[in-house]
């Protein structure tokens, strides 16, 4: 009777372990800043997990820094640049301004600028870049 009663128990136990397979959600892609991780990687080393999940998709992979305030507009007015306007002032930056723009020749495209406005570098504050051995 006793052995019945540990079988009944197995079953109940792996039919409970299925049921919650089945029904439970995906997993999550983590994800953190990639611009954090890519200072801190190795040389050669990959980030992971990414910083923006679904890149292949239709939305913008700067949509997170746009939604954050960071980054607060991008002119395609002249068809020779394109400039990523920052606000480093925003509380959730972890960058400051270094005080003055940064033109990449041929960044986006040949024959198409890419500004970066301000140039914006790590906030020695932010513990994630003090702690980063990359940046001391």
């Amino acid at each position: 009777m006793r052995y019945k009663g540990l079988g009944v128990a197995a079953m109940l136990a792996a039919t409970m372990v299925v049921c919650v397979n089945l029904f439970a959600p995906p997993k999550a892609e983590a994800s953190i800043h990639e611009i954090i991780a890519a200072l801190c990687r190795a040389v050669d080393e990959e980030v992971a997990p990414r910083g923006q999940n679904k890149m292949d998709q239709s939305a913008s992979f700067l949509r997170a820094l746009q939604a954050s305030g960071f980054l607060t507009s991008i002119d395609t007015s002249d068809p020779t640049k394109v400039v990523l306007n920052f606000d480093p002032t925003v509380p959730n930056s972890k960058f400051m301004s270094a005080g003055h723009d940064l033109t990449i020749p041929d960044g986006v495209a040949p024959g198409v600028d890419l500004v970066l406005s301000p140039l914006v570098i790590p906030d020695p504050s932010f513990p994630a870049h003090s702690n980063c051995a990359n940046l001391r």
